[in-house]
């Protein structure tokens, strides 16, 4: 048998980015020949084996023909007649369509290093069309390397709009939708992925209260961009930069609440328009829906809902009552998580830098709001147990306190600005 590295670690080698995981395909072998070799099984659909020492997957060489619907509407074949080419064949993208053998010698029939030097994301054949995940995959790709100066060859992008208007996409399941949604919002430019699905038609297709924020107007002195779907890229791209310091579940949980912050914009009535009153509680609806509809991490859904709720409030920071932005500290939970405020600051300045000309604003309202959650901790409740206060009684004591530090807060606040 014959083993070749392939896929992502030999286009990542060949663009000297790291090297995350690597794939082996086997040519010219059996399962029987695997298993007897001391490799673990771990495919159900096509053989798929861990090695021994390293634990990296080896699959067999196959070939793929469409016999139903969706991701997983595939007949494989992997006999040990199958060669390396026909294996390459089948997949994606040129750049993914690579290998390299023993010696180091790439072996590339689709051209895959052409493409990676002219920064082109190119389908390697017709088959392309017959597994819609590779619509968002796609997209993710660019999403990742779209910094870099890549784009997406206008003959793929063709048949992914073919894809789109198939209605083979509705075939997805959710967790495949999420996963890919997932991975392109930890890229270095995650709006390219939304940009590339309304181009070719899968965001309507699978985020419609997304894809209906396009054209929908703002008003012209608060957002300049007027647009609310240019609006939310640019708050994406916005919240890219205000995360970049945080670990993989936070960073999900800003960018995801960037992207449904205004969902409830995409249903005020005509006549409304461009003002969009009340459309934070919509927003909150959507984004509880959106949420459920695709398993959403329960972390990035909280914050998304609450941000999604109380984003206006927070840009409006100092304008609310003592009483009001106790409120909204209540609702963040402030004093028990005290990580929400930290994420929630992060997405609400991330909408209000993502407007045209606005992008490195100062947004004084962080300070203010941190100042508030560490106001509120110096009431501390053994000391009003101490006096007397215990029950409904103590709780309502303490609230009243803390609203009197947050009106001085407002107060040392207003004095020297």
């Amino acid at each position: 048998m014959n083993v070749y590295l392939v896929g992502g670690a030999v286009r990542d080698a060949l663009l000297d980015r790291p090297i995350k995981d690597r794939d082996w395909v086997v040519v010219g072998s059996s399962p029987e020949h695997m298993l007897t070799n001391g490799y673990q099984q771990v495919g159900n659909d096509f053989p798929v084996f861990l090695h021994p020492d390293s634990g990296e997957e080896y699959a067999l060489a196959r070939t793929e023909k469409k016999v139903g619907e969706g991701y997983g509407g595939f007949e494989c074949y992997a006999g040990d007649d199958v060669s390396l080419e026909e294996d390459l064949s089948r997949r994606d993208l040129t750049i993914n369509a690579m290998a390299q053998a023993d010696d180091g010698k790439i072996i590339d029939p689709f051209n895959g290093q052409t493409d990676l030097d002219n920064k082109i994301l190119r389908h390697v054949s017709d088959a392309f069309i017959e597994d819609p995940l590779r619509v968002l995959r796609v997209a993710r790709f660019l999403a990742r390397y779209g910094n870099l100066g890549f784009s997406i060859a206008t003959e793929t992008l063709d048949l992914m709009a073919n894809i789109s208007q198939s209605g083979e996409l509705e075939a997805l399941t959710i967790e495949r939708v999420w996963a890919e949604t997932e991975k392109a919002l930890s890229e270095p430019c995650p709006r390219a992925y939304f940009e590339t699905l309304r181009q070719c038609g899968a965001l309507a297709a699978l985020f419609p209260d997304i894809d209906a924020l396009f054209g929908i107007p703002q008003p012209e002195k608060h957002h300049p961009e007027i647009d609310t779907g240019i609006h939310i890229l640019m708050a994406l791209d916005q919240a890219v930069i205000c995360s970049q310091n945080f670990n993989e579940s936070d960073k999900l949980a800003v960018r995801f609440s960037a992207i449904t912050h205004d969902l409830g914009k995409g249903k005020t009535p005509a006549e409304e328009l461009p003002a969009h009153h009340g459309h934070e509680t919509i927003s909150e609806f959507l984004t509880k829906n959106l949420c459920k509809q695709y398993k959403v991490p329960n972390h990035a859904a909280r914050i998304a809902t609450l941000v999604a709720r109380h984003h206006t409030q927070c840009h409006r920071a100092f304008e609310l009552k003592p009483s009001t932005l106790m409120r909204l500290l209540e609702s963040l939970d402030v004093l028990r998580r005290p990580e929400t405020l930290t994420l929630f600051i992060a997405a609400c300045e991330a909408d209000a830098r993502g407007r045209t000309g606005l992008e490195d604003t100062h947004y004084p309202q962080a300070d203010y709001l941190i100042d508030a959650a560490q106001v509120i901790k110096k009431i501390d409740p053994k000391t009003l147990i101490d006096l007397g206060f215990l029950g409904a009684a103590l709780g309502s004591e303490m609230r009243e306190r803390r609203i009197r530090l947050l009106k001085d807060l407002k107060k040392n606040y207003t004095q020297t600005s």
